[in-house]
C-alpha cells in the first residue's frame, strides 16, 4: 500500500473523555500542531452543538495551514425530514469546511430501538443527506456508527447501508468500532468480506478502545484494505479513549512502510505527544509506546550491558527516529554497564573502582529505602562524592528544627503553629549561622540553608523547588517507618531531581536538598 491517509478528532472525539475540555484557543494550537504534524484530515467538532465550535470554524477559516483540511462533523437528516431543511446539515454547511463527516446509523438495532425508525428510512436518510451535501460542493465521509456491531448482527443491512452512500456520491465510509469491542481478526475478516460485496467502496477505520485493540484495529483494517485511519492522539477519546494516532503512525511509517508522514514529521511525534498532554492538562504517561519517556528505559543491569553493545538487542527501534531517547535507570537491578553509561551521560570519568564502589553503594542505599530511577540528579552525587578529587561545594556543621504549637485561650481563633530552623554551614573552612522561620519545619530548614548559602553563592537565588513528594517505604512499621523525599528543583532553564530517606522525615528532606544545591553548584550553576 502506498499512501494511507490520517484522520484525527482529537479535537471533537477527544474532547468526550472524562476531564478534557478544550478553549477555541487550545483547539487552533492543536490544529497547527497536527498540520505541522503531516495529518490530512482534522475534525473540529460539530458546528451547532455549542458556541464554542462554532466559533472554533469561524477562526479556523484564518488559519494558514500547509496540508491539513479541517472537516465539520455532523449527522444525516431526522427521520421523515428534509436534507434541504435539517439543521444539522444547515450548521455544517455553515462551517464552510470543504469536507464534512456525517455519523450514520448501520446497525438495524440502533436505527429501530435508537432512532425509532424503519430500516428503508434509515438509508434514505444516508442517501438524502450525502446527496445534499454533494449538491453544495462538499467532500463527504460518512461515519458508519457502530458497523462491526451491526455487521455481526445483520450483514446485509449493515452492507447495504454502505453501498447506498458509495451510490449517493460519499468519498469515504468510515468502518467505526463505536462500542470498541471488536477484535482484530474480526475486524480484519468483516472490512475483507465488505471489500468484496462493494469494491468500489473507498473505507476508513475509526476504533475505540474499550477492548484496548484499538491500534491493532486499526492495523487489520489497514492490511485488510482500508485507505484512511481516524485516532487522536495519545489515543484520548470517549469511555477507555480512540486509536492512539501517534502509535498507528510509528507502525504504519517504521513497521510497514507506508510512507504516511516525512521522517523529519516522524521525528516529532515524542514533542507533539508532550504538547498535546500539557494543552489538556495532563501529566504524559511515562509508559506509552514510543513517545513515553519509560518507553526506551533499561533498568536491568543484563539488559544495559547488551543495549550498550547492540541497541537494537532490547530496543525494536531507535527512538530518535520518533524524537525519544533511551534511558539508563539506576537500581539495585543495575549492574555496571547503568553505572558506565550514566556516568558517560553525565561526563564523569569512569575508573573500576569509582563504579564498583558505586554500584555497591547504590544497592545499600536502595535496599535501605532509597530509589535513584527517577533522582539522576542525586546518582551523580553518590558518583561524584566517591571520586578522588571531589571538593565539596559546602558542608554542613548542624541543624536544629523546631516546631512550637500555640493553643489560643477560649478557641475563638485558630491554634498558632511556628516552625524554625537554625543551621551552620561551612564553605572552605568559613562557617555561617542563620535562623530562619517557615510555614513548615522543612521550609525553615529551605530557607535556613538558603540564607547561609548565599551569602557563598548569590547565584543560587535562581534556584527554585518544584515539587516534593514524601512517601513511605516500609508501611507496616507505623510511624517508625522509613520515609522517602523526592525533591524537584529548577534554575528556569533545568529540572532535575533528588532523593533521600531516613526514619525522620526532616533528615529525609535535608538529604535531597543538600542533593539538589549541591548538584547545581557542582557544574552546572548558570
Amino acid at each position: 500500500m502506498a499512501h494511507v491517509e490520517l484522520y484525527d478528532t482529537t479535537l471533537r472525539d477527544g474532547t468526550q473523555q472524562e476531564g478534557i475540555s478544550l478553549s477555541v484557543e487550545d483547539k487552533l494550537k492543536i490544529t497547527k500542531r497536527l498540520d505541522a504534524l503531516g495529518i490530512d484530515y482534522i475534525e473540529g467538532g460539530w458546528p451547532g452543538a455549542n458556541p464554542k465550535d462554532a466559533e472554533f470554524f469561524e477562526k479556523a477559516k484564518l488559519l494558514e495551514l500547509n496540508h491539513s483540511r479541517i472537516v465539520a462533523f455532523g449527522s444525516t437528516r431526522r427521520p421523515n425530514g428534509s436534507a434541504k431543511h435539517d439543521p444539522s446539515l444547515k450548521h455544517v454547511l455553515e462551517a464552510e469546511t470543504s469536507v464534512v463527516t456525517l455519523v450514520g446509523k448501520t446497525w438495524d438495532m440502533q436505527v429501530t430501538d435508537v432512532l425509532r425508525t424503519n430500516l428503508e428510512e434509515n438509508l434514505a436518510m444516508i442517501s438524502d443527506s450525502i446527496d445534499h451535501l454533494k449538491a453544495n460542493g462538499r467532500k463527504v465521509f460518512l461515519d458508519a456508527e457502530h458497523f462491526f456491531d451491526g455487521y455481526k448482527a445483520n450483514s446485509d443491512y449493515a452492507t447495504q447501508c454502505v453501498r447506498v452512500a458509495i451510490e449517493a456520491g460519499a468519498d469515504c465510509v468510515v468502518l467505526c468500532d463505536t462500542n470498541g469491542g471488536t477484535l482484530p481478526h474480526e475486524v480484519s475478516d468483516i472490512v475483507t468480506k465488505l471489500l468484496v460485496d462493494v469494491p468500489e467502496a473507498a473505507l476508513a477505520i475509526h476504533p475505540h478502545n474499550d477492548g484496548d485493540v484499538a491500534v491493532a484495529n486499526a492495523l487489520a483494517a489497514i492490511m485488510a484494505g482500508v485507505t484512511q485511519v481516524q485516532g487522536t492522539i495519545n489515543g484520548v477519546g470517549e469511555r477507555c479513549g480512540n486509536a492512539n494516532l501517534l502509535s498507528v503512525i510509528a507502525d504504519l511509517k517504521i513497521k510497514m512502510g507506508i510512507d504516511c508522514v516525512t521522517d523529519e514529521q516522524l521525528g516529532t511525534l515524542a514533542e507533539i505527544s508532550n504538547f498535546v498532554y500539557e494543552i489538556i492538562n495532563r501529566t504524559p504517561n511515562p509508559y506509552q509506546p514510543y513517545v513515553g519517556s519509560s518507553a526506551f528505559s533499561h533498568k536491568a543491569g543484563l539488559h544495559a550491558s547488551a543495549v550498550a553493545k547492540v541497541a537494537e538487542s532490547y530496543q525494536h527501534i531507535e527512538p530518535e527516529r520518533v524524537g525519544n531517547t533511551n534511558h539508563i535507570l539506576i537500581s539495585e537491578l543495575a549492574g555496571r554497564s547503568n553505572v558506565l553509561q550514566k556516568m558517560d551521560e553525565m561526563n564523569i570519568p569512569a575508573s573500576p573502582e569509582v563504579v564498583q564502589t558505586a554500584l555497591a553503594t547504590i544497592k545499600q542505599q536502595e535496599a535501605r529505602g532509597f530509589q535513584y530511577e527517577g533522582a539522576d540528579a542525586s546518582f551523580e552525587m553518590l558518583v561524584r562524592r566517591s571520586l578522588p578529587d571531589y571538593v565539596p561545594a559546602f558542608e554542613l556543621v548542624d541543624f536544629a528544627v523546631t516546631v512550637e504549637k500555640h493553643r489560643t485561650a477560649g478557641g475563638s481563633t485558630p491554634d498558632n503553629t511556628t516552625c524554625n530552623a537554625d543551621i551552620k554551614i561551612q564553605v572552605d573552612g568559613n562557617a555561617k549561622h542563620n535562623r530562619s522561620e517557615g510555614n513548615g519545619p522543612v521550609n525553615a530548614l529551605d530557607s535556613a540553608a538558603r540564607k547561609s548559602l548565599l551569602e557563598f553563592y548569590p547565584n543560587l537565588s535562581v534556584v527554585k523547588l518544584l515539587d516534593y513528594k514524601v512517601r513511605v517505604v516500609d508501611q507496616g512499621s507505623g510511624t517508625e517507618s522509613m520515609v522517602r523525599v523526592l525533591i524537584d528543583s529548577t534554575d528556569g532553564d533545568l529540572t532535575w531531581q533528588t532523593v533521600g530517606c531516613s526514619a525522620d522525615i526532616i533528615e529525609a528532606s535535608w538529604m535531597a536538598l543538600q542533593d539538589s544545591l549541591e548538584w547545581w553548584l557542582l557544574g552546572h550553576e548558570t
